[in-house]
């Protein structure tokens, strides 16, 4: 299934995409919670009665060509994200392999959805790109093995991770999460696609392009802590819960590596896309 999150006459409501059309499944059985997050918190029976319900003729539709997308889950108890985790990228940084992953977090203040605008804040100029495949965890994890820790996913989406550079790594004490958490820095969607449909999420070709050209072109078959590991890893430390959102880290070619650096600006557009998983688009202003 591909699960999102759109606007209603009743506010933002979860959705099924079927066809050209986004299935509306609170409206069809007023029943179920009125969050995608509370859906994911029922468990794997409340997500195959939301597929059953996309299915029924009589369900509650809205055109897709007219729907307004927000971020697939808005409201997640946290937005966990990996650094350095493409050995190419820690190869164009310079940095060393990390011998465990490096983690860090947003706010979800920082969440916007597909078109919204991301907004160059004042105090930065030196804001960067980063492609990023996204783990939605589906059930309450603690402290599990590796084996079987994909079991404990929702599925997948896409993710761009906004850094203000300047903030993250020229400040006293380098403020990763300050640079990384402004408002807008966290494009998600379109969709939450479910685990079954990713055969393998190691295998998926990434890629970010600026104004129509490709900056970067990656698989993540180069993510050096799989998704296995990462969630084992986090579990040790925290109780992931459903709609927890683990971002993985970025391919090679972010604009901080270029030569000369490559600056997001007002005007911009930007597209992420991961096979399988569709393409996230984002224009950018200035504050």
């Amino acid at each position: 299934m591909r699960l999102a999150t759109i606007q209603t006459s009743h506010g933002p409501r979860p959705v099924v995409l079927n066809g050209e059309t986004y299935v509306d499944v609170c409206a069809t059985d007023p029943e179920l919670p009125t969050s995608l997050r509370g859906l994911l918190e029922g468990g794997p029976a409340m997500l195959h009665l939301v597929a059953e319900i996309s299915q029924r003729p009589a369900a509650i539709r809205h055109p897709v060509a007219d729907a307004k997308l927000f971020a697939p889950i808005p409201d997640p108890h946290k937005v966990i994200c990996i650094g350095l985790n493409y050995r190419d990228h820690a190869a164009e940084t310079g940095a060393p392999i990390p011998r465990e992953p490096v983690v860090f977090s947003k706010f979800t203040t920082a969440l916007i959805g597909p078109e919204e605008p991301i907004v160059l804040p004042k105090v930065s100029h030196k804001v960067d790109y980063e492609a990023e495949l996204v783990l939605v965890v589906g059930k309450k994890a603690r402290s599990i093995s590796r084996d079987v820790a994909r079991s404990y996913l929702a599925g997948y989406m896409i993710g761009h991770d906004v850094s203000a550079r300047d903030w993250q790594l020229e400040k006293d004490g380098k403020q990763w999460l300050l640079g990384k958490t402004f408002d807008t820095f966290a494009p998600t969607g379109p969709y939450l696609v479910t685990a079954d449909e990713v055969a393998d999420p190691h295998e998926l070709g990434i890629r970010l392009r600026l104004n129509g050209e490709t900056m970067q072109d990656s698989s993540t078959r180069q993510m050096i802590f799989s998704v296995d590991q990462l969630l084992e890893y986090l579990s040790q430390v925290m109780t992931l819960q459903p709609g927890d959102l683990i971002f993985t880290g970025t391919p090679p070619g972010v604009g901080i590596a270029r030569q000369p650096p490559v600056w997001l600006k007002p005007g911009d557009v930007v597209e992420v896309e991961i096979d399988h998983l569709g393409m996230l688009r984002n224009p950018v202003v200035a504050e």
